[in-house]
């Protein structure tokens, strides 16, 4: 089994233990048996070549979960392994990770991207770490056998503690722990589970020291969270890193991880894995940043074409 491992390269254990959730084969029987009525398509899986042919010629169907961010890191393995000689094709909107993880493992699907620390609480819900260096490491340790990770990008869609520009520069923010001192003047703005999660309203105090003026029980990083944030409501409060209205606010440093990391990484199928996919993939996961997808966000909230912002992408980038 060949895996390539994140922020070092260095090379895992040949194998892996198989990962023994209940949850899991529950998922992969009730998907067999509905033959991936969601996915559509009629491709036929990948890795299923001899071992003596060319990477090029191996089809390489790339799966994607059901939301926009997720169908467009797809569309751009697909087309920069196209560019590179590959037989890629897509099927996106498989569903929840209860859906495409299974089907990885089956053989519907042989890639996609994924996401570091909630691919790891799928698998091991009690993992225990957050740092994108320690959540990497254990991901590769308890993937399914079969499986491979390839390398994580730095890019994350992440939990982030975030505050207007205003409010950056007044009280001179960079970290969340800059905060310390100010907390007690601003109200913090969250989901309602934040006020009793240790990622959350729990974590911030005793992870940070911060205890804020109040909460304010808003959505998950949506737009009530967003008008809340823009118009002084709340001074603080929890977005995702790679919405489209980050361009308007500050993300401050988790310096201490408080929230698990959530870096961007292709998982592959063992069979399609060589040396030339590697080295596609990891230069997208190379050049991707959350800077890059929260203007790719909002492209695609703008209504374009997920094959035309994957394409600029990646022509901007060198890789088309």
């Amino acid at each position: 089994m060949k895996t390539t491992e994140a922020f070092g390269n260095q090379t895992a254990k040949a194998a892996r233990p198989r990962v023994k959730s209940l949850a899991l084969a529950a998922a992969l029987i009730s998907t067999q048996a509905l033959g991936l009525a969601a996915c559509g398509g009629d491709e036929a899986p990948g890795g299923d070549a001899g071992g003596d042919q060319s990477a090029q010629s191996q089809k390489i169907i790339v799966g994607s979960a059901d939301f926009p961010e997720s169908q467009l890191l797809a569309t751009i393995y697909a087309q920069a392994l196209t560019g590179a000689g590959f037989e890629a094709s897509t099927k996106l909107s498989i569903g929840s990770r209860e859906v495409y993880i299974p089907a990885l493992l089956d053989g519907s699907i042989n890639l996609l991207p994924e996401y570091t620390g909630a691919t790891l609480s799928y698998l091991e819900a009690s993992a225990g770490v957050s740092s994108p260096e320690d959540v990497a490491a254990k991901l590769a340790e308890v993937l399914p056998e079969g499986v491979t990770m390839l390398t994580p990008s730095d890019a994350q869609d992440s939990d982030v503690l975030a505050v207007a520009p205003e409010t950056a520069e007044k009280y001179g923010l960079k970290t969340i722990e800059d905060l310390a001192p100010h907390a007690g003047e601003l109200a913090l703005g969250g989901p309602p589970e934040w006020e009793t999660r240790h990622e959350g309203l729990v974590g911030l105090k005793e992870v940070y020291g911060l205890e804020f003026k109040e909460f304010t029980a808003l959505d998950a990083g949506g737009p009530l969270t967003i008008a809340a944030l823009a118009n002084g409501q709340v001074g603080a409060a929890d977005l995702f890193s790679t919405l489209p209205a980050m361009a308007d606010f500050v993300a401050l440093e988790d310096n201490k991880n408080l929230f698990p990391a959530q870096n961007i990484v292709p998982i592959a199928a063992d069979a399609i894995v060589t040396d030339k996919l590697v080295e596609v993939l990891d230069a997208v996961s190379a050049a991707l940043t959350t800077a890059d997808l929260i203007e790719m966000n909002a492209r695609l909230d703008a209504q374009e074409s997920i094959d035309d912002v994957a394409a600029d992408w990646l022509a901007a980038n060198g890789l088309g």
